[in-house]
């Protein structure tokens, strides 16, 4: 039940919902993840944080990098279904095609720019 419970609350945020969805084609560093959603450092990582413990990504740290992607295929048979149900439900979402053309804007921006905007609040142009 526990991780029933885990895996619906990691999908019942629209941002969740957003983040995962940026990660199904690619690994995202956080600072992508932050410049994608428009929302505050610590907040961008607390949703990470949910969706990671209900086994849903898999986050992988690289010096002082971490990156996102979806689960592998160790995940269990439940995440693999629900993730298969998510990303089929919402392949054809307006936000969810507006945050993918998106997600091809950060990914070229440099790590480092974007990295330091958030410690300055700046904007990574």
């Amino acid at each position: 039940m526990e991780r029933f419970l885990r895996i619906t609350k990691a999908l019942s945020d629209e941002t969740r919902v957003r983040a995962l969805m940026a990660v199904r084609d690619r690994e995202l560093c956080l600072c992508q993840l932050i410049d994608l959603l428009g929302l505050a450092p610590s907040t961008v990582s607390k949703h990470m944080a949910v969706l990671q413990q209900a086994g849903l990504i898999q986050r992988r740290k690289d010096g002082r990098w971490h990156f996102y992607r979806l689960a592998d295929d160790s995940a269990t048979s439940e995440v693999k279904e629900i993730l298969n149900w998510a990303l089929g439900s919402l392949g054809d979402n307006p936000l969810i095609a507006s945050d993918r053309e998106k997600v091809r804007g950060v990914c070229r921006k440099d790590l480092e720019v974007l990295a330091a905007c958030y410690k300055t609040g700046g904007d990574p142009a």
